[in-house]
């Protein structure tokens, strides 16, 4: 019957899906066992600020340079093969933290990182379009969110891996200033704790390579379109007109903004009221089961609401989030900054759906990398929003600015990147989706 709505998963594609799958949580896990590895340098290695921050610096950038070169490779090649490269990368970059924990250089750390996220951002754009692709177009995006729904899976594992078998493990964190102690006392103690930082990255380089031979010896589904590659030139030009993409990638970069702020300024939120850093951790937990349940009722809700209704309606609800953070001081204010997560739950893999609905596959496939590149507003914007806590000076809550603190003020910017957000699937509904009902 012409309603009748095909299934979000065929059964000849069962198997493929699910070993594409599995790589969200596997990146998810990558990016919550890294955040806290910035505290863990700064003190053993005895770092700066600016130093540590390398890390995230390294992070970010792999997936930022690597993102197009990945998509031009994918276009060449397959989908399979880009899923293999990035596994191979990823591998590669965290077995080298062996090395690195050996000689004690922070630089063979980040080299680490950075080839790890050359991985990371050949998967991203390899297996986001590669799962749109796997079966009828009315169910890509639910199908996406189906698969990113195994991504906080992987993040509360990260965050759980780093709290229990690297931050537990820390000598140097026993110690309030690590550099009043001996020579031979902070050395001893600096191979203890460089070790226990390699050990998880390690294992999971021996985890990956498992799944690089699984994928290798296993056929996967292959979309190949008629006719040559169309130019480079005309693929751009194609999707520089397309203004549902165009702002696609906008609300991706102020989503991925919101979401990198939203979670790391939990534990300054968490201080302006009085709360331990242990206790603050918590609610960060919280906020990663959030986010997987709220995945779980968005793939469900897409089975009866288009996404541009969807996204517009978790972004009105993330924004309502936001101003009760900002203006709710108190617990019930850390409520609602945990709240926010449920509702964005769904706005990386809707918006990545919507963006790339009605692409070819070659403009799928170059426009991936556009998206993927959008991960660089969490290095962007949570910079601004740090700037705005530091305006009264170094503490939390050194000034009140509307008559909130300024940390409460300061999520203004994930309540205006909300409001873009939910305008863009209001956007989407009226002019796209409402025009095939």
């Amino acid at each position: 019957m012409k309603d009748q709505k095909p299934p979000v998963v065929s059964k000849k594609v069962i198997i493929p899906f699910i070993l594409i799958t599995s790589l969200f949580a596997l990146w998810g896990f990558a990016n919550a066992v890294t955040d806290p590895m910035v505290q863990a340098f700064k003190k053993v290695l005895e770092l700066s600020n600016s130093q540590a921050a390398w890390v995230q610096m390294a992070f970010y950038g792999g997936y930022f340079c690597m993102a197009l070169p990945a998509a031009l490779f994918v276009r060449k090649y397959s989908y399979k093969v880009g899923v293999l490269i990035g596994l191979a990368l990823y591998a590669a970059g965290a077995l080298l933290f062996y090395p690195a924990a050996i000689t004690e250089q922070f630089w063979f750390f980040c080299l680490g990182l950075y080839i790890l996220t050359f991985g990371l951002a050949f998967l991203e754009t390899t297996a986001n379009p590669y799962i749109l692709a796997m079966g009828a177009p009315e169910t890509a995006t639910q199908r996406l969110n189906l698969a990113q729904a195994f991504n906080p899976v992987g993040l509360l594992l990260g965050l759980l891996v780093a709290q229990q078998f690297v931050l537990k493990r820390l000598q140097s964190v026993e110690y309030d200033d690590f550099s009043v102690l001996s020579e031979a006392k902070k050395a001893m103690i600096r191979t203890s704790d460089l070790m226990a930082i390699r050990n998880p990255y390690v294992i999971l380089g021996l985890v990956i390579l498992a799944i690089f031979f699984l994928i290798l010896v296993s056929k996967m589904p292959q979309a190949k379109e008629e006719g040559g590659i169309p130019s480079l030139k005309d693929t751009f030009n194609g999707l520089a007109k397309n203004k549902k993409y165009v702002l696609g990638v906008v609300s991706q970069i102020l989503y991925v903004g919101a979401q990198i702020m939203c979670w790391t300024y939990i534990y300054q939120y968490a201080e302006a009221i009085g709360m331990s850093s242990e206790d603050a951790a918590n609610y960060q937990i919280l906020a990663f089961i959030l986010f997987l349940v709220g995945r779980a009722i968005g793939t469900y809700m897409l089975r009866f609401m288009s996404p541009g209704k969807l996204l517009m309606y978790f972004a009105i609800s993330a924004a309502l989030c936001a101003l009760g953070a900002i203006y709710i001081e108190g617990i019930i204010g850390l409520y609602s900054l945990v709240g926010i997560t449920l509702f964005m739950s769904v706005m990386f893999p809707t918006i990545y759906g919507v963006a790339l609905t009605g692409l070819n596959e070659e403009e799928s496939k170059i426009g991936a990398a556009g998206l993927v590149m959008a991960i660089v507003g969490g290095a962007l914007m949570p910079k601004l929003q740090g700037m705005i806590i530091d305006l009264g000076g170094n503490e939390v809550d050194d000034i009140r600015i509307a008559g909130v603190t300024e940390v409460n003020f300061s999520f203004i910017l994930p309540f205006l990147c909300f409001v873009f957000i939910a305008w863009y699937g209001l956007r989407v509904f009226k002019k796209y989706e409402t025009e095939l009902v």
